[in-house]
């Protein structure tokens, strides 16, 4: 069993910069891709980013792409999403998980709130 862990959430105004980790304990992540996704209030969870086992590969949902950056550090065991030029419709819960996304996996996820 894997056990996620988000954190770096917080408000910031809008065209600023926070930076999501997600730490993973008791099994390694990382012989699996792993991927950022949000949910904002009233809408369904969707997916922002992925990562190959290697960190060779990256994926971006287009509404961030050129704004967000994937990253890991296997020996560390976490998974990073560095957002800049943050928008208010950025706002929402962040979470990690492998790809594909498995159930017992969802952890609490991150607030991340963009004020105008």
């Amino acid at each position: 069993q894997v056990q996620l862990v988000e954190s770096g959430g917080g408000l910031v105004q809008a065209g600023g910069s926070l930076r999501l980790s997600c730490a993973a304990s008791g099994r390694t992540v990382s012989i699996f891709s792993m991927g950022w996704f949000r949910q904002a209030p009233g809408k369904e969870r969707e997916f922002v980013a992925a990562i190959s086992y290697s960190g060779g590969t990256a994926e971006y949902a287009d509404s961030v792409k050129g704004r967000f950056t994937i990253s890991r550090d296997n020996g560390k065991h976490t998974v990073y999403l560095q957002m800049n030029s943050l928008k208010p419709e950025d706002t929402a819960v962040y979470y990690c998980n492998v790809l594909p996304p498995l159930g017992d996996y969802w952890g609490k996820g991150t607030l991340v709130t963009v004020s105008s």
